[in-house]
C-alpha cells in the first residue's frame, strides 16, 4: 500500500505537504523516500507500522549515516518502551556509619559500580523488562592524568600515551603448533590487570632508559564527566529506573520486578540496600481499588432500588441478575479483543441503563400474567405462563431494541477517534456497547425465560408502599403546578436562563485529570548553571519540601541519564514528591490542591528557581502529546531567536492576563556561557600544526579519549587519558599541552 494523505489522496514527489500519512511495510517507506530526496516541504510525518520493522530500518539508515559524523559519535536506538515506561524506581544508599572491606566509607562510585554490576544484570532478566537506566554516582575508570609540564620535558604527546596504552592492552592468539602428537594453542595474554601495570607501561625509549606512563601521569581511579546526578531528601544518590517493554503490563512487570529486588537486596553488600522509590503498582492498585469500589456501590445501589420499587421479590431478583451476566458477557469481550480494564474502560459502565431492558421486560411480564390470572380466577398453569411471558416479551422487544440500539448509536463516533483521543476512548465505548449488547441479548433470552420458570404460582401487579408515599406526596404539588401555570413557567424560564448563563462563565476539561496522589515539579535553573552547583540548589530544595508532614520522601533526576530518553541539560531537575497515605496526614481532610499552593509558597522562598508543578505520569504525558511539560503551551517558530524570545515575552504577557493562568512562565533559551578556542590557522601553519590535531589535544585534555579497558572478573570499566581535574580549568596549564 503506498503512502497517501487521508484528506488529498496520492502524495507527489516534490510537493511540499502537511498532514498524516497512513501506510505501512515497505511500501510505505518506498512512497515516502521520493519526498525526502526531493526535498519537499514535510513538516510532520507519522508512519504507523511494526515497531520493529521501524527499528530494523532505522538501524540501516543508521548504518549509511554513520560513517558521515564527525568521529566519536555512535548513535544508537533508544529502549523499546514507551514515553510511559518508567513504571519502578530505586536509590542505591549504603546505612549510615556502614563501612567496606578495607575500613572507608562507601563512595558514590562504589554505589554506581553496585548498581552496575550486582543489581542491574540481574533485573534486566526479568520478563517484560526492556531496559534500566541509571543516573547518578560516578562511573568507575582508570584514569591516566598526564603533567603537561613532564610530557613537554620528555617530547611526548597525549597521542603517545594513548597508543601506548593500545599496543599494551590486548591478548593475541598466535595460531598453534603440534608437539609429540598433542596440539597447543599459542596465546599472548597482554592486558593490564591493574594501576599498576598501567603505569609500567613503556612509552618511549630515550638512550637505553624507558620512559613509562608513571613517569609522565598520574594512574588513578577517577571519575567520569557525567551529565546527570540524582538526589534524595537532599543528598545525592544513585537511581534506577526500570523500562517497560512495549506492550507489556505495567502493573505485572512492577511486581515482578519488586519481587527481584528483595531477592537482589540479598546479594548486596552488607550495609548497602536497593530502596524503592516509585512503583507503577501503587497507582494501579489504587485506580483498580476505585473502580471496584465505583461499581460495587452502583450495583447494590440498583439492586436496593429495583427491590424498593418493583414490589415482587422474585422479579427483582431476576432483573438484578442482568448486572453479573451483563458484566461477565462485557469481560469476555474485553478479554478476547485486549481491551485493559482501566478506570476509562470500566467507569463508564451505567447498571442503571444495563438493566433498563430487563425492567421493560419484566414489569410488563408481571402485568400480563396478573391479568390473566384475574380471567381465569386461577393460577396459570406452565404452557399459559409461558404463553403469557412469550406475549410479553413480544410486545416490548421493538420499543425495548431501539431504545438500547440508540444509545449504542450514540457512542460509535468514538470509535472513529485516532492517535491519544482514540487510544484513550476506545475502551471506554468497547466496554459500554459490549455491556449494553450483552444486556440486550439476555434482555429477550435470559429474563423472559427466567419470569416464565421461576414467577410461579399467584402472581400480582400491586403498588408498594413506598411509590404509595410517593403518589401520596406528588400529587398535591402537581395540582398546585397545574393551577399556577404563569408562575411555574416564569420561575422555568428564569432558572434555565441562568443555568446558561452560568454555563458559559465555567471552564470545562474534555476528561477530569487522574490524581496520582504524588506530585511532580520541574526545577529550572539559568542556563549554564553547573552540575555541582545544581546539586547543591537541589538539595536546599528537597530539604524545604520534606519539612511538610505530608511529604514521604523527595528525589530528583538532574541532567541527562545514562540512556538519554529525556535529555535535559543539568539545569533542569525532574523532582518527584512522594506523599505519605491520607490516613497519615496530619489533616487527612486537607485537599491536596491546597498542599500544592503551600508548597509553591515554600518553594519560591528558595533562590535561584523557577517551578512547573504537575503529577509523574501527566509529566510524561503531556511531552508525548505536545513536547512540553505543561498542560497549556504556545510554540513560535521562525528564524531569529531575538524575534522569537521578544515575540514570547509578548505572548506571556497576554497569557498572565487571562483569567485562572497560572505559572505563566517563558522557556529560557539565551545565557548559556560558552568558551570558544579559536585557532589561528596562519600561526598553526608556521609552527608545522594542523588544526585537527589541536582538536584532537584539546578534546582529549578535556573531555578524556577511551585508551582501552581493565577487566575485573565480569565488570569492565575504561581507560581514559585526560588532565587531572585540578588542571582542566587552568588556562595557563590547557597553553602548555603539548601539540604535534
Amino acid at each position: 500500500m503506498a503512502l497517501t494523505d487521508a484528506t488529498n489522496g496520492r502524495i507527489s514527489a516534490g510537493t511540499p505537504w502537511t498532514g498524516r500519512l497512513t501506510g505501512s511495510g515497505e511500501s510505505a517507506w518506498s512512497s515516502i523516500a521520493p519526498i525526502w530526496r526531493t526535498g519537499a516541504s514535510v513538516r510532520l510525518i507519522t508512519v504507523v507500522t511494526d515497531i520493529y520493522f521501524a527499528r530494523q530500518l532505522v538501524t540501516e539508515r543508521i548504518q549509511e549515516a554513520r560513517g558521515k559524523l564527525p568521529a566519536g559519535l555512535a548513535p544508537s536506538l533508544g529502549p523499546i518502551a514507551t514515553g510511559l515506561g518508567e513504571i519502578y524506581m530505586w536509590t542505591v544508599e549504603a546505612k549510615p556509619g556502614t563501612l567496606k572491606a578495607d575500613g572507608q566509607p562507601y563512595t558514590p562510585m562504589d554505589l554506581r559500580e553496585i548498581q552496575d554490576w550486582i543489581i542491574k544484570p540481574q533485573l534486566r532478566n526479568v520478563p517484560g523488562v526492556t531496559e534500566i537506566n541509571t543516573i547518578g554516582g560516578y562511573a568507575k575508570e582508570f584514569q591516566v592524568a598526564p603533567d603537561p609540564a613532564k610530557l613537554v620535558a620528555h617530547g611526548l604527546s597525549l597521542d603517545d600515551l594513548v597508543t601506548a596504552l593500545e599496543r599494551n592492552n590486548a591478548n593475541v592468539g598466535a595460531g598453534y603448533i603440534e608437539r609429540r602428537g598433542e596440539q597447543y594453542l599459542i596465546r599472548a595474554p597482554g592486558q593490564v590487570q591493574g594501576m599498576a601495570d598501567i603505569g609500567s607501561i613503556v612509552v618511549k625509549q630515550a638512550q637505553g632508559v624507558s620512559v613509562r606512563i608513571r613517569d609522565v601521569a598520574e594512574v588513578v581511579l577517577g571519575k567520569e564527566l557525567r551529565t546527570g546526578a540524582a538526589t534524595e531528601d537532599g543528598r545525592e544518590v544513585v537511581l534506577g529506573t526500570v523500562f517497560m517493554l512495549i506492550g507489556e503490563n505495567s502493573r505485572e512487570v512492577s511486581k515482578a520486578v519488586d519481587v527481584r529486588l528483595q531477592q537482589v537486596n540479598k546479594s548486596l553488600p552488607a550495609g548497602v540496600i536497593a530502596k524503592t522509590v516509585y512503583d507503577r503498582t501503587v497507582l494501579v492498585d489504587k485506580a483498580i481499588a476505585t473502580v471496584k469500589k465505583n461499581l460495587f456501590e452502583g450495583a447494590v445501589l440498583v439492586v436496593v432500588i429495583l427491590f424498593a420499587f418493583l414490589g415482587n421479590f422474585r422479579a427483582a431478583l431476576i432483573t438484578a441478575m442482568v448486572i453479573p451476566l451483563a458484566m461477565l458477557f462485557t469481560f469476555t469481550g474485553m478479554v478476547t479483543q485486549q481491551v485493559s480494564a482501566n478506570l476509562m474502560s470500566l467507569g463508564a459502565l451505567d447498571f442503571g441503563i444495563i438493566i433498563d431492558g430487563a425492567v421493560v421486560i419484566v414489569e410488563n411480564c408481571v402485568r400480563r400474567l396478573d391479568h390473566a390470572q384475574a380471567h381465569h380466577g386461577r393460577p396459570l398453569t406452565r404452557s399459559e405462563r409461558f404463553h403469557e411471558v412469550f406475549a410479553a416479551a413480544q410486545e416490548s422487544r421493538r420499543p425495548l431494541l431501539f431504545g438500547q440500539l440508540i444509545i449504542m448509536v450514540v457512542y460509535l463516533p468514538i470509535f472513529a477517534l485516532t492517535g491519544v483521543e482514540g487510544k484513550m476512548f476506545h475502551p471506554m465505548a468497547f466496554t459500554v456497547v459490549a455491556a449494553l449488547l450483552g444486556a440486550m441479548i439476555l434482555s429477550m433470552t435470559f429474563v423472559p425465560a427466567a419470569v416464565a420458570l421461576f414467577l410461579t404460582g399467584s402472581v400480582s401487579e400491586k403498588e408498594n408502599r413506598l411509590m404509595g408515599w410517593a403518589k401520596r406526596g406528588y400529587e398535591p404539588l402537581l395540582d398546585k403546578a397545574m393551577s399556577r401555570q404563569p408562575l411555574v413557567l416564569t420561575i422555568t424560564g428564569v432558572s434555565v436562563a441562568l443555568a446558561v448563563l452560568m454555563a458559559t462563565r465555567m471552564g470545562s476539561e474534555f476528561i477530569p485529570s487522574l490524581d496520582e496522589h504524588d506530585i511532580a515539579l520541574h526545577a529550572l535553573r539559568i542556563p549554564g548553571t553547573s552540575l555541582s552547583q545544581a546539586i547543591e540548589m537541589q538539595a536546599q530544595l528537597e530539604r524545604t519540601i520534606k519539612a511538610f508532614p505530608e511529604v514521604d520522601a523527595v528525589f530528583a533526576k538532574l541532567g541527562t541519564a545514562e540512556i538519554a530518553t529525556d535529555p535535559m541539560p543539568p539545569s533542569v531537575a525532574d523532582t518527584f514528591v512522594m506523599l505519605k497515605p491520607r490516613e497519615q496526614w496530619p489533616d487527612p481532610k486537607r485537599r491536596k490542591d491546597d498542599l500544592v499552593k503551600a508548597l509553591q509558597v515554600a518553594v519560591m522562598k528558595v533562590p535561584g528557581n523557577n517551578y512547573e508543578f504537575t503529577q509523574p505520569i501527566q509529566m510524561r504525558f503531556n511531552e508525548l502529546i505536545s513536547g512540553v511539560r505543561c498542560d497549556v503551551a504556545v510554540k513560535v517558530f521562525g528564524d531569529d531567536m531575538d524575534t522569537l524570545n521578544e515575540t514570547a515575552e509578548q505572548i506571556s504577557k497576554v497569557l498572565e492576563a487571562v483569567p485562572g493562568a497560572e505559572d505563566v512562565k517563558v522557556e529560557q533559551t539565551t545565557g548559556l556561557p560558552m568558551l570558544s578556542v579559536k585557532i589561528d590557522r596562519e600561526k598553526a601553519a608556521r609552527l608545522g600544526l594542523n588544526v585537527g590535531g589541536i582538536q584532537d589535544t584539546l578534546a582529549t585534555a578535556l573531555g578524556g579519549r577511551e585508551a582501552g579497558a581493565v577487566f575485573e572478573g565480569d565488570r569492565r570499566f575504561d581507560i581514559l587519558v585526560r588532565l587531572p581535574e585540578t588542571l582542566r580549568s587552568d588556562l595557563e596549564a590547557l597553553g602548555q599541552l603539548p601539540i604535534r
